[in-house]
């Protein structure tokens, strides 16, 4: 097991304070631990990369089990790069929304139709960019056939997605959507007149010093240090190939999914939110109200679901990966191969899970286990249990 402390930098005046800083609480680690071992035993994942971290007081890193099974075992190790499917939404596209905003180049409060002019008719002209973020647009959770059929392509996927039917008025129910994001990738690239990949990569993780994470990871890593995901009908078997098919017809590149990435960038990007938007090295990356308008409810008042504009605070999805100790004000996001990533800014705690639940096969559940370590790491953190 390896496991990290942050040291305390603080002036000579102040550090016999920080001796006094409870570290990670070693039981709950323990038993993240062993909930990730019963996961690979069980046969619900090859293997996993956890993370769990208090600000200031100390983290917990560790790879466990296998990075592939076919067509050999492979050992995982910390440096593992895995496919993080919609944690791309709420990591990459809401992010980059919240960066355009600041420099005045989108309006949350604007219809969709100010930037994608051709989106649809009628039915759409209500659909604002908040409720894109929010997941209460009315529009479908995905295209026909999950990206099925004889299409390729960014705009190929745009205009199927503009001529979907609005299926309930905008702003009166919540639906978890690709199709959300999928728009709003398209308008972060009609918006900021760059790819969505090289934005990210200048904008995002170049300044975080995410040297491990975006799009199209083959072309800057060698493949063995993926994780593989599922071998498909055809035999081929997917790695370094983005597994949602839907981001797979597009190029590999979507405001849905896409991003690949490790632990410890995740850890990073974690560290940011949590300090307000700024980065480990003082630079600041987001505001503060872009930090605010990500991370806490602003969906329609009428919803019981909760949602910032990207991440997950208080819906039906948000139950596993929070446990049952972080507070309702915590945050986060999963990802269909199976990968939790849930922060709280009281504490200032956070855990990140990557693992390839789909390799080699579908049919696997990781819900019990994003229950676990959101349980676990809360308690690791000296969170204290209370009403939700």
């Amino acid at each position: 097991m390896k496991a990290a402390i942050i040291p305390c930098l603080v002036a000579a005046a102040v550090l016999a304070g920080c001796a006094h800083r409870a570290a990670l609480a070693p039981e709950p680690l323990a038993q993240a631990d062993a909930a990730v071992e019963r996961a690979i035993t069980t046969r619900q994942i090859p293997g996993a990369a956890v993370w769990i971290e208090r600000l200031g007081h100390g983290s917990h890193h560790r790879a466990y089990g296998q990075r592939a099974l076919d067509p050999a075992p492979e050992p995982l190790d910390e440096a593992t790069v895995f496919d993080a499917a919609s944690l791309t939404k709420a990591v990459v596209t809401a992010t980059l929304v919240q960066l355009l905003r600041e420099r005045g180049q989108l309006d949350i409060e604007a219809p969709l139709q100010r930037y994608l002019p051709d989106c649809g008719g009628a039915d759409k002209a209500a659909i604002t960019l908040r409720q894109l973020l929010t997941h209460s647009s009315g529009l479908p959770a995905s295209l026909p056939g999950n990206g099925a059929g004889d299409w390729a392509g960014p705009a190929d996927a745009q205009r199927i997605a503009c001529g979907l039917p609005v299926t309930a008025p905008p702003g009166t129910l919540f639906r978890y959507s690709d199709v959300n994001f999928i728009l709003l990738g398209r308008i972060v690239e009609q918006v900021s007149g760059q790819p969505l990949g090289r934005l990210a990569d200048t904008a995002l993780f170049q300044p975080l010093g995410m040297t491990s994470s975006g799009y199209l990871p083959l072309r800057r890593l060698a493949a063995a240090r993926i994780a593989p995901t599922e071998r498909l009908k055809n035999g081929t078997l997917l790695r370094g190939e983005v597994h949602d098919p839907t981001a797979r017809k597009m190029g590999g590149v979507a405001g849905h999914a896409g991003l690949f990435t490790t632990t410890a960038d995740l850890a990073r990007f974690a560290r940011m939110l949590l300090s307000g938007g700024v980065a480990e090295d003082g630079r600041r990356l987001l505001s503060t109200d872009s930090v605010t308008l990500l991370t806490t409810p602003q969906s329609p008042p009428a919803l019981a679901e909760q949602r910032g504009l990207g991440w997950d605070i208080a819906t039906p999805y948000a139950v596993r990966p929070r446990g049952s100790v972080y507070p309702a004000g915590s945050f986060g996001h999963t990802g269909f191969t199976g990968c939790a990533f849930w922060l709280d800014p009281e504490s200032r705690s956070f855990y990140v899970l990557l693992s390839n639940r789909v390799h080699p096969a579908l049919g696997t559940n990781v819900l019990p286990l994003y229950s676990e370590l959101g349980t676990a790491a809360a308690q690791a953190a000296g969170v204290q249990a209370s009403k939700r």
